[in-house]
Formats: C-alpha cells, sequence, structure tokens
C-alpha cells in the first residue's frame, strides 16, 4: 500500500510550477477549468461546486487560499483547516485533477498563469467577480454554481458555537 502522504502529492502543484504544468496540459490538447476557494471545513456544498467544475473540462485545477490570505480576508482566527490538511482533502477528491494554493486574498495572479478555459465561481460572486474581466481578456467562460441553502462554512462554525454554548449551559 502507497503512503498517503506521497500519494496525495501527486496531485498538488506548488504556484512557482502551476504555468508549466497549464502549458503541458494544453500542448497535451485537453482543456482546463479551475475553481478557487478556503474550503475550510468542506461540506456538500463545496463538493457540488467542485463537482460541476470537473464536468466542464478535461482536467480541474482547485486552488485554495493559503492561510495567511484567509486570515486576512476572512478572520484573523481562520483557517479552521491549515493549507496542508486542506491540500489533502482536495487532492483524495476522485474529480480534482490538481490542487495548488495562492497568498493573495483573491486568485487573479494565479489564473493569469493558467489561464483556464472555464473558471467556476460561487452564484454569490456574480456581481462581483474580480476574476471575470480576467478571464474574459483571453478568451475563457465563466461559470457560475447556485448555492445550496444552509450550507456554508461560516453557517456550520456558528452552530458548533451554539451547540458549545448550550453545552455549557446545561
Amino acid at each position: 500500500m502507497k503512503e498517503w502522504q506521497s500519494e496525495y502529492k501527486k496531485k498538488v502543484i506548488d504556484p512557482s510550477g502551476v504555468q508549466e504544468a497549464a502549458e503541458s496540459i494544453r500542448a497535451s490538447g485537453k482543456t482546463i477549468a479551475t475553481l478557487n476557494g478556503s474550503f475550510d471545513l468542506l461540506h456538500s456544498g463545496h463538493l457540488q461546486s467542485i463537482y460541476e467544475a470537473s464536468q466542464l473540462a478535461d482536467i480541474l485545477i482547485v486552488a485554495l487560499n493559503s492561510d495567511s490570505s484567509i486570515k486576512r480576508y476572512k478572520d484573523p482566527s481562520r483557517p479552521i483547516i491549515t493549507l496542508e490538511h486542506r491540500l489533502q482533502m482536495i487532492a483524495a477528491l476522485d474529480w480534482v485533477d490538481f490542487a495548488t494554493w495562492f497568498d493573495e486574498t483573491d486568485p487573479r495572479r494565479l489564473l493569469e498563469k493558467i489561464k483556464p478555459d472555464v473558471h467556476v465561481n460561487g452564484i454569490e460572486w456574480k456581481n462581483n467577480c474580480v476574476e471575470e474581466a480576467l478571464v474574459a481578456s483571453y478568451g475563457g467562460k465563466m461559470h457560475y454554481v447556485p448555492l445550496i441553502s444552509g450550507l456554508s462554512t461560516t453557517q456550520i462554525v456558528n452552530n458548533i458555537a451554539n451547540l458549545y454554548d448550550q453545552a455549557k449551559v446545561n
């Protein structure tokens, strides 16, 4: 049996090598879809987005916000799950061909290197999608995935906090 630590790393691309990897994928005649996010406390809403993204191109590259990126754009107390462990979870999914990460608060520098044929985002970002102009500039398309009501990491964290508070009272 192969070691988990070496197996999942076969799908992880260091950001410094992502442009070369994308060029190699394109040279083989394959299309690329990208999806980015924190994926902190992975849940079925994330899985829906990842699966849908995987159906839009030959290869799916999922880009995760680094820990420092999440601290800057979400909350200094986040992430709950470290980048290394989030990469492991994402890489374990059959629908994901490759995983990478970015330190900025938005993925545009990374997307500029990949130039995906399709970039996927949640519908909640449609009216304020910072990636849309970049993706359109080289002929890529955007695809928006609908939200699953009641599923978000923030809601899960709040539910856990409420359970903890109730347990303290009882």
